[in-house]
């Protein structure tokens, strides 16, 4: 198992913890994590671009000129492609760029992120994220003592004070992961964890990583 060093809100090192390496311990699968992240931004897409192609733009249905004896170039309508204010060729159309992918591949390409996150020494585990207010200058302070700027912080409950103290402080995101009686609550997602530079998880949370995911 992997054993990383556990920090304070003050950034010193004040203990340790070994990692179930059934999630964060796992063979990357590149393949997974590449499809996960494509179909994460897929999903985002609205899908509702259009154009029209030269069946729809108004106008052009008589012949510009005869066929032969103009010099010209043959052409049948003004509406045509290569005309200014023609239809568009392979015109897009409003459609659904979403796609599936199964439960196991899901959980498989998070571990995966989760992994290379660890071995590239680039998850950090605090003991906890405790705000006594809402406070933006709070919580920068907290990110510069642990020496991260670009950040996912993964918090074990809905902290509306770490949540919203983190808010405005650019390139930092907060993602919850925690059970209730209702089933698990969790916003993590490989495309968050690759995009930021460092995963700052609290020890409660990682517990719960690893009850969820194992």
């Amino acid at each position: 198992m992997a054993n990383v060093a556990v920090y304070n809100m003050e950034g010193n090192e004040v203990g340790s913890l070994e990692l179930n390496d059934a999630v964060f311990g796992v063979k990357v699968n590149e393949h997974l994590v590449h499809m996960a992240v494509v179909q994460q931004l897929a999903n985002k897409r609205q899908g509702t671009q259009s154009a029209k192609n030269r069946s729809e733009v108004r106008g052009g249905g008589k012949k510009p000129w005869r066929q032969k004896g103009t010099g010209h170039a043959r052409q049948g309508s003004i509406r045509a492609p290569q005309w200014k204010g023609g239809g568009v060729v392979f015109a897009p159309k409003p459609r659904d760029y979403s796609f599936k992918m199964n439960r196991k591949e899901k959980r498989a390409a998070l571990k995966s992120a989760l992994t290379s996150r660890v071995n590239d020494s680039k998850l950090i585990v605090v003991d906890e994220l405790k705000m006594e207010e809402i406070k933006t200058k709070r919580f920068a302070e907290v990110l510069k003592n642990l020496k991260v700027k670009k950040a996912l912080v993964v918090i074990n409950d809905n902290d509306q004070k770490v949540v919203k103290s983190a808010s405005n402080i650019p390139g930092v995101k907060v993602a919850l992961c925690y059970t209730t009686e209702d089933g698990v609550t969790s916003t993590l997602n490989v495309y968050d964890i690759l995009k930021y530079d460092t995963v700052v998880v609290t020890k409660s949370a990682v517990a719960t990583i690893e009850e969820v995911y194992a």
